[in-house]
């Protein structure tokens, strides 16, 4: 199960665009030695996972069908997808579900726009919580300790001259977002993205997803990103919350 361990975090540190790295790349990427890393590497590149260049190692499209494995038995993702496409035919804009892994938002599907933002997002995308709408909603739904000990552990970088960064405001923010019940990120991430997220709770009323809508600043103002997608952003996250078991 070591072993097994060590090759998931290999894979994991090729996450981004068009990576090819060398066993000193993913070493200092996963903290492995680089005579464990060199093991993985090939065992990867000998079961199709990975593939070299004579330097440097990178990932190969069988790797997609770990992830497809939970795409296509996951409940939440799979009622999610019909109804992301027609929130997003409604409005116009991209919307997605995502839930939390141990403070990182993962999306587990998505409905995009014909509409080009330099933001590339897709299923399996991993975003830190505390800068995102989706991350504030999902880390609200803990308990104020937890999602308090969730923020601490986390590395706070500013993305932008807005980012929120500290630990205080950050934490007004997520009391002001289990007041109001959603949370609206303007230019946190990136200059020019503006997004407004909700709770998904299942039957029982836990929430296990969070859902939103993303749009171009240019667009849309805060308050016209609130009047035109917080009522059928809700509507569409209730709709799907209540085909989720607990």
């Amino acid at each position: 199960m070591t072993s097994l361990a060590r090759g998931l975090h290999v894979i994991r540190a090729f996450a981004g665009v068009d990576r090819r790295l060398t066993i000193a790349d993913v070493s200092r990427a996963t903290g492995l030695t680089r005579a464990v890393v060199r093991r993985c590497l090939y065992t990867l590149r000998e079961l199709g996972y990975a593939a070299s260049d004579g330097r440097a190692f990178y990932l190969q499209p069988r790797v997609l069908s770990l992830g497809y494995a939970y795409l296509s038995t996951a409940p939440l993702a799979i009622a999610a997808q019909p109804i992301l496409k027609e929130l997003s035919e409604r409005i116009g804009e991209a919307t997605t579900v995502a839930v939390l892994d141990e403070g990182v938002v993962v999306y587990v599907a998505r409905a995009s726009t014909q509409r080009i933002m330099s933001v590339t997002l897709g299923v399996g995308s991993r975003l830190q919580a505390y800068c995102t709408a989706l991350g504030r909603v999902l880390l609200a739904s803990l308990p104020p300790a937890q999602a308090a000990d969730s923020l601490e552990s986390e590395a706070r970088i500013a993305h932008t001259r807005f980012t929120v960064t500290s630990l205080e405001p950050l934490l007004e923010i997520l009391a002001e977002v289990r007041a109001e019940g959603f949370a609206l990120n303007d230019q946190e991430l990136e200059i020019g993205l503006r997004s407004i997220a909700v709770p998904v709770r299942n039957v029982v009323g836990v929430t296990v997803a969070a859902m939103n809508v993303s749009a171009q600043a240019s667009r849309l103002s805060r308050r016209e990103l609130i009047d035109t997608a917080l009522s059928p952003l809700r509507a569409a996250a209730e709709r799907l919350g209540g085909q989720l078991a607990p």
